[in-house]
């Protein structure tokens, strides 16, 4: 992904409107708390203002990125929470067609792959992946946590259910989600990308 595509996915802000990331967190009314997916990394950054607060391990699908119907592959770019779902159910409670079914299972279930605990439920805000909330693109819990850390889904993207039950508590409607390539905001393959980013903020300074 080129370096200004990048810069757009990860830096575009959802104004958080008071609401605290974490029950106890001291959040200011203009305070930008958005998720970034990796996809390189498999991993799941919630940030506020820029500031990574949590990362967690997630699975993106075995098929790739894209946004066509029928692919099981995971969208990328600049999406956004459209609806959740799962408010108060217990961890591991399996949930069918957005409905809890009132059954429970324990994390790496044999021979169980539903979706469980909770649901973000994305929408996409770019032509690339408009497809997304009719295909019904979640980031939701898994029992199937040994597989975490790889891409294994069907095109949501799957996290452990404490993590997931976390991460639903913490963001309203309306977050930015951005699907990138690469790797997640801080880490060390972008020192040279924030490098010639302040570079070029530097000259601009000059003119």
């Amino acid at each position: 992904m080129p370096l200004t595509r990048f810069l757009l996915a990860v830096c575009l802000p959802f104004t958080g409107m008071g609401t605290a990331a974490f029950a106890g967190e001291e959040t200011s009314p203009s305070a930008r708390v958005e998720i970034v997916v990796s996809v390189a990394e498999q991993k799941l950054a919630l940030m506020r203002d820029g500031e990574v607060l949590r990362k967690y391990p997630i699975s993106t699908s075995r098929f790739g990125l894209g946004d066509s119907y029928g692919s099981y592959r995971t969208p990328e770019g600049r999406l956004k929470i459209t609806e959740k779902i799962g408010d108060g159910l217990p961890a591991g409670a399996v949930i069918k067609h957005r409905s809890p079914t009132g059954e429970i299972l324990k994390p790496n279930a044999p021979g169980r792959d539903p979706i469980v605990s909770r649901i973000l439920w994305l929408n996409g805000q770019e032509p690339g992946n408009s497809n997304a909330f009719a295909r019904g693109v979640y980031i939701h819990g898994t029992p199937d946590e040994k597989h975490l850390g790889r891409p294994a889904s069907y095109g949501c993207i799957r996290m452990r259910s404490s993590d997931v039950i976390e991460l639903y508590s913490g963001v309203p409607v309306g977050t930015a989600v951005s699907i990138v390539r690469g790797k997640l905001p801080g880490s060390a393959s972008n020192s040279l990308f924030a490098f010639f980013t302040a570079q070029a903020d530097s000259h601009a300074a000059r003119l």
